[in-house]
């Protein structure tokens, strides 16, 4: 399992309440959904990685046939 770390973030209520309506959405804790959207978003951006972040092995890269 990968090593986890806590960290805090700023937020107005109306941005809370939208984390919390969505992770409610997919059943997820807030953490949980903040960290797939983030997820998504990067692969979005860097779908072949980046130096330090690579794809995991056997993932599809995409533009690879």
């Amino acid at each position: 399992m990968p090593k986890t770390k806590v960290s805090t973030f700023s937020a107005t209520l109306r941005d809370l309440a939208m984390l919390e309506a969505v992770a409610k959405y997919h059943g997820l804790n807030k953490s949980a959904t903040l960290a797939s959207l983030v997820r998504r978003e990067f692969w979005r951006i860097f779908p072949g990685g980046t130096d330090k972040i690579r794809p995991d092995r056997g993932a599809k890269v995409e533009g690879e046939a």
